[in-house]
């Protein structure tokens, strides 16, 4: 069984050809980045703009480096939201132009459930439950996932997405976009304990809040910057990479702090749902003291860490491949009236 995935949710354009749901025949990515480093984060119109300029070639890339036609494909799925309003217009909009001329039948993802299914890809025998941990520049949750369709949130963002708050961050120290990638590779250089920034943990839930950590990485800027007897000294060089001890060092601390974060909450929902297999994905899934740190804590509690490799973890055709799959077996189908929503809970 040939899926065709189309996933245009945020900057990149994105289409796959999975066998069987694990199987990645091609998986062809176009990154935005370029375009947007200049504004320090993405523009959707300029996003959207883009996504109809290279979403045929890339579909067709991808179908030619996977040796199918249109005609091999047992379904097309297509990412319909959560994301960028008029990204997903265009994916959506091509995925049913097709399905329609070709008479191939269509079916709609979430963007969340392709994270989630996105380990399926490396480990097709996961078992059931599970709890999936998804931290992306939009997206910070933690979900009970006890099969296909049987997705049970536990916790969510109440402001900035982890990955939103690296981006925000790494624009306050004019480090440039994407944030994450470039902090993480500060901090192997820095002490992540030279600042002591908060760790909004609330106790009362499972939910994530980072907007706190952002203001207090700007207000420490602002106090470093402005007093002599601050116990660091900023006269910021040109290049930004060659600030030194005193960028990595808050680059260090400011990873410490969401890494703590993440990893205590996803220790409080192991314990309160009792399951012991774990899986991470989204974009920041990537970030290697996250990954480190994560698979450290499943060793000393003895739970299962699956997480994709890295590629896999940021946005891509494949996840959405995959979770198309089961809809296609489950013969959930869409119809051609199918719009795309920028919100959309799983």
């Amino acid at each position: 069984m040939l899926i065709l995935g189309i996933d245009t949710s945020c900057d990149d354009t994105s289409a796959s050809v999975v066998e069987n749901g694990t199987n990645i025949i091609s998986n062809i990515i176009s990154n935005q980045a370029e375009i947007h480093k200049k504004y320090g984060g993405i523009v959707p119109e300029l996003a959207s703009r883009r996504h109809i300029e290279m979403i045929w070639p890339v579909v067709d890339e991808a179908l030619k480096t996977a040796c199918v036609t249109f005609e091999d494909l047992s379904s097309i799925a297509v990412c319909h939201g959560p994301g960028l309003i008029g990204s997903l217009l265009v994916g959506c909009s091509f995925a049913k132009a097709v399905c329609y001329s070709k008479g191939i039948p269509l079916v709609a993802v979430n963007h969340l459930e392709g994270h989630i299914f996105s380990p399926f890809l490396e480990e097709s025998k996961l078992p059931f439950p599970f709890l999936a941990l998804i931290v992306s520049g939009g997206h910070t949750s933690i979900y009970r996932v006890d099969g296909f369709s049987k997705y049970r949130e536990l916790g969510r963002t109440r402001d900035d997405a982890a990955g939103e708050a690296y981006d925000k961050v790494s624009k306050l120290l004019g480090l440039g976009y994407p944030g994450g990638p470039i902090i993480d590779k500060l901090a192997k250089n820095g002490n992540p304990k030279a600042i002591d920034f908060p760790r909004a943990y609330l106790p009362e839930s499972l939910d994530f809040s980072f907007s706190g950590l952002k203001t207090a990485v700007l207000n420490f800027l602002k106090t470093a910057i402005s007093h002599e007897n601050s116990n660091y000294t900023y006269n910021p060089p040109t290049p930004p990479l060659e600030k030194g001890g005193f960028i990595n060092d808050i680059a260090a601390s400011f990873q410490a702090s969401v890494v703590d974060v993440l990893v205590r909450k996803t220790e409080w929902a192991i314990k309160k749902e009792r399951i012991k297999r774990v899986t991470l994905s989204g974009g920041v899934a990537a970030n290697s003291e996250l990954r480190k740190r994560i698979k450290e804590m499943g060793e000393e509690r003895e739970v299962e860490i699956f997480i994709p490799s890295a590629p896999l973890c940021t946005d891509n055709a494949a996840m959405i491949s995959a979770a198309g799959y089961y809809h296609y077996k489950s013969g959930n189908f869409a119809g051609f009236d199918l719009n795309p929503k920028a919100y959309m809970p799983l």
